[in-house]
């Protein structure tokens, strides 16, 4: 079989405006990057307001391996599937991070012949917002450097800056920096450090703002560090929460691409999956829901994860409730939490995990009752996507079916990376019978209890620990929030992806555990508080051989490696 990039060239593309008059989008709702990439003006989310409104279906997954277990792929096949089964359907994900492209990850299109394309912009520079994001941040960083400079008149406190800096590379060697060095007029000397441009509290904005008017507000509401009475500090007092919005103006606007096979994709904001919120844009969102029959968008990584943060901040903010959700799994990823099979990204996988062994799979089926749980403590009904692999065994796929099916929930088996669309056919008439079902959606917690009430509720009932240990200064954190006025956002708790607990070597659903706060941090303008756990960094560095090492041109100027 051909590569992505291989099999993204070949597509047969649809010019972007036709894609746009498919969903009801005119032509004065664009704004054009070239013949197969747009965005939407935002005065399109009054202009399609009387119109239907679709089903709206999130995509999650398992606790999955270092590998991914193609939530994206998944995604996109069951966007392509429905128009397969007579149903129109649009798809909402997040726009890449290029440290993960050129590093452990690769690109984050899909795969296979489920993809979006043009595939080389999704990966790389689309339209610049992500650059848009990094100025911005740097912007209201250079301005806070600047006022302590010219003599810092807000009096802020030297040792308790919470701003740094980001970048859209993975470099270890800026995670902690000290700046303003060599002379005087250089600026004032204090440590500082750099995170990834995903991890940016802008990009949280760009993902949670309903408006232009909203992204304004939530940019002059971020905090950069308290003064010496302890008091907060934010942009709008700093005077650079204007020309932030300046720069954000057009990254607002979402992108338009499409599928392979001439699906509708918005492609907007890209949060972290397990340090912010880890979902593409409600802006995106409150356009798509007006579109198409189904909405379908992705939450990244587990469901204890993206899925989580999907339900109790995008949800909250948004004031969309969802009417399906899938649950992507594989047979490997359940071997894998077993216990018994250890896999490292960039090494081949254990011969013994392409066993048949319906055994392991069972083994590891607490993972997959745990995650359907995780789904259905807040009222919508999942369904289990099987992404087969050519390895794969009919019994592995029957042990999977009856785990599922001991919860009563459906399960689908996916090929949509080899077939497109018609390899997931039966998923997608499951999910649209999942999402005529009486929807019970709630959240998990209100928002007036306190922060540490809401830490407990996501550590006990979604992941099984059985308490919270807070480090002294994360408690001295979440004391100074609550008395801030900070009580009342939702809280999102950055731990590793690869375990439901904090610990990545935990698998399966264990418990007994005790979640570990050694660091609180409020995204004031985003709207949330998040809680480091474990060793999570907010900057990566990159592998020991990254994807980078094998990308190039080619003698006529086109790009190999990219995957």
């Amino acid at each position: 079989m051909d590569n992505d990039l291989t099999i993204a060239r070949r597509a047969h593309l649809k010019p972007i405006t036709k894609i746009a008059s498919d969903m009801g989008i005119g032509p004065e709702l664009l704004e054009m990057y070239g013949e197969h990439v747009a965005k939407i003006k935002l005065e399109a989310i009054e202009r399609l307001a009387d119109r239907p409104r679709a089903k709206y279906v999130v995509v999650s997954a398992i606790t999955p391996t270092p590998l991914g277990e193609g939530k994206t792929t998944t995604t996109v096949g069951l966007g392509q599937a429905m128009q397969h089964t007579g149903r129109r359907a649009t798809i909402a994900i997040r726009q890449p991070s290029m440290g993960p492209t050129f590093g452990i990850k690769g690109g984050a299109a899909g795969g296979g012949y489920s993809q979006v394309v043009p595939m080389e912009l999704l990966n790389l520079h689309l339209t610049g917002d992500m650059h848009a994001v990094t100025s911005a941040h740097n912007l209201l960083a250079a301005m806070l450097d600047n006022h302590l400079f010219r003599g810092n008149e807000l009096n802020i406190d030297l040792h308790n800056i919470t701003w740094r800096r980001v970048l859209d590379v993975d470099d270890r060697a800026l995670r902690n920096i000290v700046i303003g060095l060599g002379g005087k007029s250089d600026g004032v000397t204090r440590q500082s450090g750099f995170d990834i441009t995903a991890a940016s509290e802008i990009m949280g904005i760009l993902a949670l703002a309903t408006s232009l008017q909203d992204l304004r507000a939530r940019l002059g509401r971020i905090v950069v560090g308290y003064d010496t009475d302890n008091q907060p500090v934010d942009a709008e007092r700093l005077k650079a929460a204007g020309a932030m919005a300046v720069m954000m103006r057009d990254a607002i606007k979402p992108n338009l691409l499409q599928t392979l096979e001439n699906t509708p994709v918005l492609v907007h904001a890209g949060p972290f999956g397990n340090i912010a919120h880890g979902n593409s844009s409600i802006v995106a969102d409150l356009i798509g829901i007006h579109t198409a029959d189904y909405l379908i968008t992705e939450a990244g990584f587990g469901a204890d994860m993206g899925a989580e943060r999907f339900f109790n901040v995008k949800c909250r903010t948004s004031g969309l409730t969802p009417d399906a959700a899938v649950l992507v799994t594989t047979v490997r990823a359940l071997k894998v939490h077993s216990g018994i099979h250890h896999v490292v990204a960039g090494r081949p996988l254990p011969p013994a995990l392409l066993q048949e062994n319906p055994d392991e799979v069972h083994a590891g089926g607490a993972n997959l009752r745990k995650q359907l749980e995780n789904i259905k403590v807040h009222g919508v009904t999942p369904v289990v996507a099987i992404n087969s692999f050519p390895g794969d065994f009919a019994s592995e796929h029957s042990a999977i079916q009856e785990i599922a099916e001991s919860l009563g929930v459906q399960v689908a088996v996916c090929n949509n990376f080899i077939e497109g669309g018609k390899g997931a056919i039966d998923l997608a008439e499951k999910v649209a019978e999942a999402a005529q079902k009486p929807n019970d959606f709630h959240l998990l917690y209100p928002d007036d209890l306190a922060l540490r009430e809401k830490i407990e509720i996501v550590a006990r009932q979604i992941y099984g620990a059985e308490g919270v240990d807070y480090a002294p200064p994360a408690s001295r954190q979440l004391d100074n929030y609550e008395a801030n006025g900070f009580g009342k956002l939702p809280v999102i708790i950055a731990k590793t992806h690869l375990s439901i607990s904090s610990d990545p070597s935990l698998k399966g659903a264990p418990t007994g555990w005790r979640l570990p706060v050694r660091e609180a941090r409020a995204s004031v303008g985003a709207g949330f508080v998040y809680l480091i756990c474990g060793d999570i960094s907010t900057m990566p560095g990159l592998s020991a051989h990254p994807a980078a090492e094998g990308m190039d041109i080619d003698d006529a100027g086109e790009i190999v490696g990219l995957s």
